[in-house]
């Protein structure tokens, strides 16, 4: 398989919600089929190609230009031929910014954008297959999220995005209970007001973020932030370092997450 990519800078005033694009060009003369695993982001993909097949918690699906809530089950993406577009890593913060929806109605699926009744989104393919280069239309994107942010009335709460950032800060390391009391809510206030603006309850999302942790450590090519445990080669250490009670336990989560 060949393939061009491009990275892109969000502008600064998108930093919280946005966490890079990237465009993309692919061809393969035979089928490639990738195994997305859940992650601490919502994708943003604009196709400026051929439709991809996605096979996933919702089922099979054969967008064109869509939007990923968060997930806790894998997705299958398939295609042969030529891939083209851009994609767009969000939190999940930014996306309930952005849209101003229950973030529920997101979770474990990826309508397409012109099923989210966002103009600024749905005439994103047209206007960036209009565009010279990936500068031009990263600029264009820019300027189409902020437009949108800017016309959205929809913040998250401060409680929520203090337990999303320990969360991502501690790699899901963190009960509930202690969430909900050093934010003052109840579980219960704290569980519904969570899946409203993030997709899944807070104990959902530490097991996701615990194991995108993991794969990380597991990746020999990868380098984690500067994680101490990223020396680490045992499995069994990963497992450690990661929360899990033990290699068994780490095992199933990853079938239960990954397939």
């Amino acid at each position: 398989m060949d393939g061009e990519y491009s990275l892109g800078r969000p502008h600064p005033a998108l930093a919280r919600y946005v966490v890079r694009y990237l465009g993309y060009r692919e061809h393969s003369s035979t089928p490639v089929r990738r195994r997305q695993a859940p992650g601490a982001s919502c994708t943003l993909i604009v196709s400026l190609g051929p439709r991809i097949r996605l096979h996933g918690p919702a089922g099979p699906s054969v967008p064109a230009s869509f939007l990923a809530g968060m997930h806790d089950g894998p997705v299958i993406t398939e295609f042969t031929g030529p891939q083209h577009g851009l994609q767009v890593d969000l939190s999940p913060l930014g996306v309930f910014a952005l849209l101003g929806r229950p973030m529920t109605d997101l979770t474990n699926v990826a309508p397409q954008l012109t099923e989210l009744e966002v103009p600024e989104l749905a005439g994103l393919p047209a206007r960036l297959a209009e565009q010279p280069d990936w500068p031009h239309r990263f600029a264009l994107v820019d300027d189409a999220l902020l437009r949108r942010l800017d016309a959205s009335t929809a913040r998250p709460d401060p409680e929520v995005v203090w337990v999303w950032r320990t969360l991502r800060r501690t790699a899901g390391r963190v009960g509930v209970q202690e969430l909900a009391e050093n934010t003052g809510w109840s579980r219960r206030h704290l569980l519904t007001r969570f899946r409203g603006q993030v997709g899944l309850a807070p104990k959902a999302a530490a097991r996701v973020l615990r194991f995108h942790r993991a794969t990380r450590l597991l990746a020999p090519t990868q380098v984690y932030g500067g994680d101490p445990a990223a020396a680490l080669r045992s499995v069994s250490d990963v497992a450690a370092a990661c929360g899990y009670a033990d290699h068994a336990h780490m095992v199933r989560e990853f079938r239960a997450l990954a397939g």
